[in-house]
C-alpha cells in the first residue's frame, strides 16, 4: 500500500548573518514533525535552505569587502553546517543561487506576466532594507528626531524608481474566501487573524513591487527578457524566495513526479515576522499561477534569552553550535520541543535549561532506563525475563505505554508538540511511581517471578516511550531501542501495541545511560 505523502518546509534562512537559536528552533521544530509523520507512515519530504538575493546580502558584502556570491556562500555553508550539528532529516536544503532556482522564478514570473498580473510602472513610497518590503505612511512609526520606523523596528528610506508591480489588489477578496474556508490555513489563530484584519482594511492590497532595478541591486534573478520585459531589473526578493517551495519539486515541470506527488505542501513554518509575506504574497503569486495554494502556513513565536529578545546590539545571541557544546543535541532539542508553547513566544535561560533537562532526561527517562535494565541485566541473567501473572496494574501501565502514540498524534499534527511531550513525561512519572509501589528490588527476595513480571512491563514501557521520542531526541532514543535489542524494521509507531512487545529472553548488553546528567554550572556563551 503507498504511503501518504507529506512535504513540510522551513522558511529559508537569509545569509546575511551566522545562525543563531531561532534559526535552530525553527530547524528543530519542523524535523520534529518530520521525523513524526516518518515515524507514523507517511512518505515525507523536508525542504530546507538559504534566501540569498537582495539588498541587505549586497550590502553585508559590501561592507565587508566581498563579492555577494562569496557571502552567500560562506553564510550558506553555515546553515548547512547547523542541519548536520542538530540532526536536522531534511531531503533538500535549496539555495535560490541555484540554475534551477534561476529558471523556475522566472517561469513562474512569465506566467504571471502572460496573464496580465504584472506591469510597469513607478514607485514612489517608504521602503526598508532590513525586511525587504514597502510601507504605507500609516504603518510607520516616527521617533522624537523625525525618523521613520516600520513595526518590527527597521528603518525606512524614502524611494523613488522604476519597478514592475504584481496586481496583488485583484486577490484581496479570493485571499479573505479562502482563509474564511480553511480554518487552519494559517495557525496559530492569532496569526489568522491578523492577516485577516489585514486584508479587510479600508481599500484592501495595494498592488505589490516585483523588481528592483539593475543600477540600483545588481544582485537577484533577472526579470526574464521578452515581448513585455526588458533586463534593466531583477526580481523582488519575495516572488523569487518563495518559489523555492516549488523549485524542489521540479517547477516548472507541474507534471513532474515530485510535483504531481508532493504539492500542494502540507506546511510551511515559518517565523510569525513573515506571516504576511507568505499568507498574503505567495497563496496570491499561486493563484494567478492556478497553482492550489498550500493546506497550512504554521508561524511559530520567537525565542527571548532571559526574558529579553535576541539582540547583537544586547550581546545575548545564542549560537547553535555553542548551546550544542553545552548541553548536547537532543537535550537542546527536547528542551526547546517541551519548553515552548508552539506559536507563541518562548524564552531561554540557562537555569530553565538545565532544571528541565535533568528533571525530563536524566532523573526521568534516562534513569527509569538506567535502573530498569541493569536489574534485568543483573538478576535475570542478561536476559529479558518472560512474563507471567499479569495485575492489574500492570495491564493499566502496558495499555498507556502502548496507546500513547493515539493520544499525542492529533496535538502533533497541529504543532502541539509541547503537549505530546508533557504526556510522555506523564507516562515516564507513572511508571516511576509503579517502581515505586512494586519494589522489584524486594521481590527479588520474596518473590522472584513477580519481580520478572514487573521488570518485563517497566521494559516493555521504556520501548515505547523510545519509539515515542525517537522525533524529538533521535540519537538518545535509537540507543534506548538498540539496548533492548529492537531492530531498525519495527521502531516505527505502528509497532507500540502488544504484537511488537518485547521477546523474553532476547539476551541484552550491560546498559549505558544515554542522558547524562548536566553538571556544568556554566551557560552558553553568547555571539555578537
Amino acid at each position: 500500500m503507498a504511503k501518504t505523502p507529506f512535504y513540510i518546509t522551513t522558511a529559508i534562512s537569509y545569509v546575511n548573518g551566522s545562525p543563531h537559536l531561532g534559526h535552530a528552533y525553527e530547524a528543530i521544530l519542523t524535523d520534529a514533525m518530520a521525523r513524526f509523520k516518518r515515524l507514523d507512515g507517511y512518505d515525507v519530504y523536508f525542504l530546507t535552505g538559504t534566501d540569498e538575493h537582495g539588498e541587505k546580502v549586497m550590502k553585508t558584502a559590501a561592507d565587508n569587502g566581498i563579492s555577494a556570491q562569496g557571502l552567500a556562500d560562506k553564510y550558506s555553508g553555515e546553515f548547512q553546517e547547523m542541519t548536520t550539528l542538530l540532526n536536522i532529516s531534511h531531503d533538500e536544503f535549496i539555495r535560490t543561487t541555484e540554475p534551477r532556482h534561476y529558471e523556475a522564478a522566472q517561469a513562474l514570473w512569465v506566467k504571471l506576466q502572460a496573464k496580465g498580473d504584472i506591469y510597469l510602472d513607478k514607485y514612489e513610497g517608504w521602503y526598508s532594507v532590513r525586511e525587504e518590503g514597502y510601507f504605507t505612511e500609516d504603518e510607520l512609526v516616527e521617533s522624537d528626531d523625525g525618523q521613520k520606523f516600520t513595526p518590527g523596528g527597521a528603518e525606512v528610506e524614502w524611494v523613488e524608481e522604476e519597478s514592475y508591480f504584481f496586481r496583488l489588489s485583484n486577490y484581496t477578496q479570493s485571499l479573505i474566501d479562502h482563509i474564511e474556508q480553511n480554518s487552519t490555513f494559517i495557525m496559530p489563530e492569532s496569526r489568522k487573524n491578523e492577516i485577516l484584519s489585514f486584508l479587510k482594511q479600508e481599500g484592501g492590497l495595494r498592488d505589490l513591487s516585483v523588481s528592483r532595478p539593475k543600477a540600483r541591486l545588481p544582485w537577484g534573478i533577472p526579470v526574464p527578457e521578452n515581448d513585455l520585459s526588458d533586463k534593466d531589473h531583477v526580481m523582488y526578493v519575495w516572488l523569487d524566495a518563495l518559489t523555492n517551495y516549488i523549485t524542489a519539486l521540479g517547477y516548472p515541470d507541474e507534471g513532474c513526479a515530485a510535483f504531481d506527488k508532493f504539492w500542494p505542501a502540507d506546511f510551511h513554518v515559518i517565523g510569525k515576522d513573515i506571516t504576511r509575506f507568505h499568507a498574503i504574497y505567495w497563496p496570491a503569486f499561486l493563484m494567478a499561477a492556478d497553482i492550489t495554494l498550500p493546506k497550512h502556513i504554521f508561524a511559530h513565536g520567537f525565542i527571548n534569552v532571559e526574558g529579553a529578545k535576541m539582540s547583537k546590539s544586547v550581546g545575548n545571541v545564542l549560537s547553535p553550535v555553542g548551546m550544542v557544546e553545552t548541553y548536547g543535541v537532543d537535550q537542546l532539542r527536547y528542551f526547546l520541543m517541551r519548553e515552548i508553547s508552539h506559536g507563541q513566544d518562548g524564552n531561554f535561560s540557562h537555569e530553565q535549561a538545565v532544571t528541565r533537562m535533568n528533571a525530563d532526561l536524566a532523573n526521568g527517562i534516562g534513569n527509569l532506563a538506567q535502573r530498569t535494565l541493569s536489574m534485568i541485566y543483573k538478576n535475570c541473567d542478561g536476559e529479558i525475563p518472560a512474563p507471567n501473572v499479569f495485575k492489574k496494574e500492570d495491564n493499566d501501565l502496558l495499555r498507556t505505554a502502548q496507546s500513547l502514540i493515539s493520544s499525542i498524534r492529533g496535538k502533533v499534527n497541529f504543532f502541539g508538540i509541547n503537549r505530546a511531550l508533557e504526556e510522555i513525561a506523564a507516562l515516564v512519572s507513572k511508571a516511576d511511581s509503579y517502581v515505586d509501589e512494586q519494589a522489584p528490588w524486594a521481590l527479588k527476595k520474596t518473590d522472584p517471578e513477580r519481580m520478572k513480571m514487573v521488570l518485563y512491563v517497566l521494559a516493555e514501557v521504556i520501548r515505547c516511550i523510545a519509539i515515542s521520542l525517537q522525533f524529538i531526541t533521535p540519537e538518545a532514543a535509537g540507543k534506548l531501542l538498540d539496548q533492548l535489542k529492537i531492530s531498525q524494521d519495527q521502531r516505527l509507531f505502528e509497532h507500540m501495541t502488544a504484537d511488537y512487545a518485547l521477546t523474553p529472553g532476547t539476551a541484552i548488553d550491560k546498559p549505558e545511560g544515554v542522558f547524562p546528567r548536566i553538571v556544568d554550572e556554566e551557560p552558553a556563551q553568547a555571539t555578537g
